[in-house]
């Protein structure tokens, strides 16, 4: 028997009647979260730092803005939506001194904490909403009618409401329209770090990358290159999405489906796999979430390096002038120093 989704009938929306919810942040999750949150009928008070450029974003999309600490104060729910290497200081400076039982604690993701990074005094509920997408995304489908699907998990129910009101957000996300599956804060947390690095991020910018030099390096046109091994990849992503690997296959033809069969276990051997199950231990042991928080706390470095090493990548240089005489695509291109809340207005980032 498969996992049971929860949907809007399974979610009880008046547990957050009354009821004030604070949203931290207002990045690409923070901004979607209030957005949506406000339109379905719950009072949201934004929290930001007073030096933060989003608060006149906030403000301008009609939500009531606060420092963190007035926020806190304020709401019945915190939403924490800055990001992971950051929400240790935010919650440790202004969330903690103003916390009070019964309150419940919200997370989109679990590294906090589930490393132990957060730990909330007895009293205060802890949960978690977990979009399954951008937060882009999760404020145009909602707009639209439809949802996102989502990850919810409840770490400690002190007050005994802390499971009804937890689905109750997520039902004001609309999120229990597409349907939300129960976890732990371990699971998530240790699967969504597995899914980004193996696929959804790492092994698929690595894997295009690679694809593209070996191209390029055999004498073809880069822009050629960049067509097959970036371009197209939308549009097999797309077919897996509404069908899975089976109507994408369906979809394409036999020699590619030939050349599936064949080419692809070559590429993505048991050598992979070995590589894939060595990161996931390090997900698991800690060691990721070690390196990564040493990075940020040593002035982040090499993250920086990394960051621009790939930017300045001949793939993004191609990709960049050929998207441009594309503006059906909506181009975006990424600019030093941008947040992710001007990224996701118009003609920004997705």
């Amino acid at each position: 028997m498969g996992a049971r989704m929860y949907y809007d009938a399974d979610a009880d929306a008046s547990a957050l009647a009354g009821r004030t919810v604070a949203i931290i942040g207002y990045g690409s999750q923070g901004h979607a979260h209030a957005l949506n949150l406000r339109d379905s009928g719950v009072d949201v008070v934004v929290g930001l730092k007073e030096t933060s450029q989003s608060r006149a974003l906030a403000a301008e999309a009609g939500l009531r803005v606060a420092s963190v600490a007035e926020a806190t104060k304020a709401a019945d729910t915190i939403m924490i939506l800055v990001p992971d290497t950051a929400q240790k200081g935010v919650y440790d400076a202004d969330i903690a001194p103003h916390l009070r039982a019964g309150q419940l604690l919200m997370f989109a993701h679990g590294f906090n904490i589930h490393f132990g990074r957060i730990d909330p005094p007895a009293g205060i509920d802890v949960g978690m909403v977990a979009p399954k997408g951008p937060g882009h995304l999760l404020r145009s489908v909602y707009v639209e009618g439809g949802g996102v699907p989502a990850l919810f998990a409840v770490q400690r129910d002190d007050s005994g409401t802390a499971r009804t009101r937890t689905l109750a957000y997520a039902r004001a996300l609309g999120c229990t329209r597409a349907g939300v599956l129960e976890t732990t804060f371990a699971e998530e947390t240790e699967t969504d770090l597995f899914g980004e690095q193996s696929v959804l991020c790492g092994g698929t910018a690595s894997l295009v990358k690679m694809a593209f030099e070996t191209l390029v390096e055999a004498g073809y046109q880069p822009e050629l290159a960049y067509f097959e091994t970036m371009h197209e990849l939308k549009l097999i992503v797309d077919l897996m999405y509404r069908g899975g690997l089976n109507f994408m296959r369906f979809s394409v033809s036999d020699t590619a489906e030939y050349g599936d069969y064949v080419s692809g276990p070559r590429i993505i051997d048991e050598h992979v796999r070995h590589t894939m199950r060595e990161v996931l231990h390090e997900i698991q042991d800690g060691s990721f979430a070690r390196r990564w928080i040493a990075e940020n706390e040593s002035g982040g470095a090499e993250f920086a390096r990394l960051r621009q090493a790939d930017q300045d990548h001949q793939i993004e240089r191609v990709g960049a002038e050929l998207r441009a005489q594309m503006r059906w695509l909506n181009p975006v291109e990424v600019r030093a120093g941008q947040t992710q809340a001007s990224a996701s207005q118009p003609g920004g980032r997705a």
